[in-house]
């Protein structure tokens, strides 16, 4: 508790008035009730003013006891065979305005029971009446020290318990029982607190970083504060954090980070359950924003309130995490392997490695040769058998990394071993995320120690961009390994055949560096980028590929999943724009990385069958040359001669193919494969006479990992065919991912639709679900109307807190004869059927969709053109369609 403990006026609240007027009056849950509210208010005002959170917290805490002692002392309780315990939480004197209080009524023995059955119902009754947010049980000594036996959650509640009233000999009675002599001696209670934090911080994403964190049980969080204590508690019966001062296990820095790292945590629970009204653990999306205004932050050019709010959280949690790390390390080395065999070896004159973890040879390894703060993580890399570093070793590097500085970040000798660590054939990420963690990466690269625990706040970016970037160069790594050869084939063999892998590592540290800085993080990250590999002495070519990386990491991405990648044309501005085969490897793997580093559910088999697509298409070019790109006639001709050849080998003649292509455009010879040609024409040649809409569902894609599910749909065009299949696809809980509309001379419409499942896979495999598919969009287009109802939907909580206005462009492209829209927009249900009546309304024609949801937000682009089929042109007409697309999704977002 504070030395100067906090008290709250006798004007809010007075003790001795209280426990006089209960015994006299007629209403007493009125009068707690009262007293309860007018606290509460004051300490909420207190708070607001900017009063010591530590003091709030033990003064709620004080108060209750005081409150609770009043409301036993009404009842007639047997001397000396109960008492009123705090546990938990409250029994460490602290109490956050919605925290449960958590109660023990402790009873001698099974008569003392029996005996007050009805005292004690009144009594439990009183405090749910008062409204009270009680947590309680009813146990006997005996009924204690067995249940506390068996369940280490119970023993840790009972190890932090004090007496409130009653006896206080049965509350030492209990406290003997349980001691560590007694049940669950320090190795076995270690080992069981640190597995239900393993299971804790896996429920939790085991990351500091979770979008929405719990600030009580996320990895960081007020547990893996607590949980050093009950562990300090349980073996060295160290009684508080200060206690750990002496008995080594904490330095007076460490101390400062604990005690620092839980004001504010304080802080910020005891704001969260006034802002909710409620018990409540979570930062969600809406409660971070106000969190943000109430502690004094703006949003400024770089970054918004929120960001800079949860920067701050991060970096607290991060801290604490490391920590709990090091701590918990070193009580594992003291509690559970104390009576290990030791196997010892020397490395050199600085390391050794002890049972499989490397350790300084002395303690003043690091004062006296700066250097071993980068030679022992090449060290790990480089050897297989070290696990890791002693946690004592640990202890050192962190306060020995003041000693990072410009003249050691220029020595070349240092610039050495941090070029050797990304040359390791090992371990690399896995090195780089513990220089991260002890606080050395961030020290070695400045740049770097600027974006440790910066979020964008969305529901795009689930990491902070370090922890991101960390994830990059794991995939990198991952790359290397069996498993990927499968998921990432592309990859997987590219990897193996870059020049100098550690460019592609440097691409991927710098890839991201100057978010949160304002302006073009791409452009800005190349001054970063080339500062580093000038004072890492990379020659001319390799610096300039990193730069390139760095300036274009977003090309390839952008190129596949928002252009048309059919499109010769396309591919051979990409191609010019690469140069060569060296930067399209290094490209291709740095995108593939770092797209499955920003969301998991980001990857999928359709970009992942995209980037193939675009990165197998300009290999092609650059083979053929860039000065002899592939024309659009050429390449149409050759398509229908492949397709009629193959069409002649199932029995059709090349006039019945021409007649059945007779008033098919072009676009879909340049866009289609020859497979699907082939498969089309087979199905409508069956399909001629039939009055139905031909409904066709396979899979695309020739790999495990690649590919979306195929629907073809021939029937009669209709102006709101594309709103209808939106929403009917919708319904159907499949999400367009790219779309081709193909209108014919003869009133007949040829459209594709490329679709995911809920899970974001293709369909696979499932004849029923095929069948329904079918089933359902054949009746659901023949309803002129039915694409209203999914627009009625509502939008889920997340996606509704990040409604900002929609944004639109309108380019044409007069050589691909359409116009190009772009829409920026938050997700929500029925958005595509919206946009495909404001097509309606406009006479507006659908020739091809490319559909992106990156988390909250959806970047689409549309490729359109007027009712003559031409591009758009009109400035005016442009402009009434992008301003309806605003207006209409704007104001159902505002709904």
């Amino acid at each position: 508790m504070s030395a100067q403990p906090f008290s709250i006026p006798t004007t809010v609240f007075d003790p001795a008035l209280l426990a006089t007027a209960l015994k006299s009056s007629s209403s007493p849950i009125t009068l707690l009730k009262k007293n309860i509210e007018r606290t509460s208010d004051y300490l909420y005002q207190q708070f607001q003013q900017g009063a010591n959170v530590k003091d709030l917290v033990w003064g709620r805490a004080k108060f209750f006891d005081q409150l609770l002692t009043s409301c036993w002392q009404l009842f007639d309780w047997t001397p000396n065979s109960c008492s009123l315990i705090a546990v938990g939480g409250y029994g460490r004197g602290e109490l956050h305005p919605h925290s449960d209080i958590d109660l023990l009524i402790l009873l001698k023995d099974e008569q003392s029971l029996e005996a007050q059955q009805q005292v004690l119902s009144d009594f439990v009754t009183m405090l749910w009446d008062t409204g009270l947010e009680i947590g309680h049980s009813v146990r006997t000594v005996e009924q204690c020290l067995s249940e506390a036996a068996k369940d280490i959650t119970i023993v840790t509640n009972l190890m932090e318990s004090r007496t409130l009233a009653g006896s206080t000999q049965l509350h030492k009675t209990m406290a003997d029982g349980i001691s560590p002599d007694k049940m669950w001696p320090s190795h076995e209670f270690f080992r069981a607190k640190w597995d239900e934090q393993i299971q804790r911080h896996q429920k939790h994403g085991n990351s500091e970083y979770k979008l929405e964190a719990n600030i009580k049980n996320s990895p960081g969080g007020l547990r893996d504060i607590q949980m050093i204590s009950w562990i300090a508690q349980r073996h060295f019966g160290a009684k508080s954090r200060e206690a750990l001062l002496d008995l080594g296990f904490l330095d007076e820095e460490e101390l400062n980070l604990f005690d620092s790292g839980l004001e504010f945590l304080w802080r910020v629970r005891y704001a969260l359950h006034m802002i909710a009204g409620r018990e409540e653990d979570r930062l969600l999306f809406d409660h971070q924003r106000i969190l943000a205004k109430m502690f004094g932050f703006e949003d400024d050019d770089a970054k918004m309130a929120v960001e800079q709010f949860m920067q701050q959280y991060y970096r607290y949690a991060f801290t604490l995490g490391e920590l709990n790390d090091v701590l918990m390390q070193h009580f594992d080395e003291t509690i559970l392997r104390a009576c290990e065999a030791e196997s010892i070896y020397e490395i050199n004159p600085r390391f050794r490695v002890r049972n499989g973890h490397i350790e300084v040879t002395h303690d003043k390894v690091f004062e006296r040769t700066p250097s071993a703060l980068l030679e022992i993580f090449v060290l790990m890399a480089q050897n297989k058998s070290i696990d890791g570093a002693r946690a004592n070793t640990i202890r050192l590097i962190r306060q020995n990394r003041h000693l990072i500085d410009d003249e050691f970040r220029n020595n070349p000798k240092n610039c050495r071993y941090f070029i050797d660590l990304l040359r390791s054939p090992q371990k690399v990420a896995l090195q780089l995320r513990r220089m991260l963690r002890f606080g050395v990466l961030g020290k070695y690269l400045p740049e770097f120690g600027r974006i440790i625990g910066q979020m964008q706040h969305d529901l795009f970016h689930i990491y902070s961009v370090d922890a991101h970037t960390m994830e990059v160069i794991k995939n990198m790594r991952r790359f290397h390994y069996e498993e990927a050869q499968k998921k990432f084939p592309v990859a997987a063999r590219i990897v193996k055949r870059l020049p100098k892998i550690e460019l592609l590592f440097i691409a991927g540290l710098y890839h991201d560096i100057a978010k949160g800085r304002g302006g073009d993080h791409s452009l800005l990250g190349v001054i970063d980028a080339r500062a580093f590999c000038e004072r890492h002495e990379l020659n001319k070519r390799d610096t300039n590929l990193v730069c390139w990386l760095v300036e274009h990491h977003l090309l390839m991405s952008a190129v596949a999943q928002r252009q048309d990648i059919s499109d010769p044309e396309v591919v051979n501005q990409f191609a010019k724009t690469v140069g060569d085969q060296v930067h399209l490897d290094y490209l291709f793997a740095l995108t593939i990385a770092d797209i499955n580093a920003t969301n998991p559910n980001l990857w999928n088999s359709w970009r992942a069958s995209l980037l193939r697509q675009l990165y197998v298409e300009t290999n092609r070019a650059l083979r053929r040359g860039l000065e002899n790109p592939i024309d659009r006639t050429e390449w149409i001709k050759d398509t229908q001669e492949m397709a009629i050849e193959k069409l002649e080998g199932i029995g059709f003649t090349e006039g019945e193919i021409r007649i059945l292509w007779a008033n098919t455009g072009d676009e879909y010879f340049l866009r289609e494969k020859i497979d699907d040609i082939v498969w089309h024409t087979e199905a409508i040649s069956q399909h001629t006479h039939s009055k139905e809409p031909l409904i066709l569902v396979k899979e695309s894609g020739d790999l495990d990992y690649e590919g979306a599910t195929q629907i073809f749909i021939h029937t009669r065009d209709q102006a709101s065919l594309f709103a209808m299949m939106a929403a009917g696809l919708e319904q159907l809980n499949l999400n367009i991912q790219d779309a081709r509309i193909y209108n014919s001379g003869n009133g007949l419409t040829l459209d594709t639709f490329y679709v995911l499942n809920e899970n974001n896979e293709p369909i696979g495999d499932d004849p029923d679900r095929i069948q329904h598919i079918k089933q359902f969009l054949t009746e659901y287009v023949k309803q002129a109307d039915a694409y209203q109802e999914i627009m009625q939907k509502r939008t889920p909580r997340q996606l509704r807190l990040f409604s900002v206005p929609t944004r639109t462009s309108i380019a044409t492209d007069i050589d691909g004869g359409y116009s190009v829209l772009e829409v920026l927009t938050p997700d929500r249900p029925g958005l595509l059927a919206r946009i495909a009546r404001i097509f309606l309304d406009f006479n507006v024609y659908l020739q091809n969709a490319k559909i992106a949801t990156l988390g909250e937000r959806v970047e689409d682009v549309f490729f359109i053109t007027n009712q003559n089929q031409q591009p758009i042109e009109d400035p005016e007409l442009c402009e009434a369609i992008q301003k309806a697309i605003c207006k209409e999704l704007d104001e159902q977002a505002a709904a």
